[in-house]
C-alpha cells in the first residue's frame, strides 16, 4: 500500500452515512478509529457496566483495525471516554486484557457526555502496522 491510498474500514454503523465518517481510515502504515462507542451489531446499546462496554468497544476497534490489515498488536495509542471516574477500574481491566502486554500509549479521560445516556465509555485507537517491532 502506498503511503497516500486511503482505505476505509465500516463497522455498519448507520451514523457512518449520515455523519460522513469512517470507522477507521488507513493511509500508508497508520491506521486512525473514529470515536467508537459499545454499540452491538443490531444497533441496540451493550448493556452491561464499562468493563462490559469497553470490551465490545475493543471489539468493534479490532475488527475495524483487521480489516485494514493490522491487529492489537499494532495499536500504537488507544484514548478511553468514560463519563464516571469511578468507571476507570473497569475499563482499565478491559483494556489491560487487550493491550497488558502491548502497552500502547494511552489516555483516559472522565466526565464526558457521550451520545447515548446508558453508554460508559467510549473508544478511539491508533495503529501503524508492522510498529509492534
Amino acid at each position: 500500500m502506498n503511503s497516500t491510498t486511503r482505505t476505509r474500514a465500516s463497522s455498519g454503523s448507520p451514523f457512518e452515512a449520515s455523519i460522513g465518517f469512517s470507522r477507521a481510515v488507513r493511509v500508508g502504515d497508520r491506521i486512525l478509529v473514529s470515536g467508537t462507542a459499545p454499540v452491538e451489531p443490531d444497533g441496540s446499546s451493550t448493556p452491561g457496566d464499562a468493563e462490559a462496554q469497553t470490551a465490545r468497544c475493543l471489539e468493534v476497534i479490532l475488527a475495524a483495525i483487521g480489516q485494514l490489515g493490522g491487529t492489537a498488536a499494532d495499536v500504537v495509542r488507544t484514548r478511553v471516554f468514560l463519563v464516571d471516574p469511578a468507571d476507570a477500574d473497569g475499563a482499565g481491566r478491559a483494556h489491560g486484557r487487550i493491550f497488558g502486554d502491548i502497552r500502547p500509549a494511552s489516555t483516559m479521560i472522565a466526565g464526558a457526555v457521550l451520545l447515548r445516556p446508558e453508554w460508559r465509555v467510549e473508544l478511539e485507537a491508533e495503529a501503524i502496522v508492522g510498529g509492534h517491532g
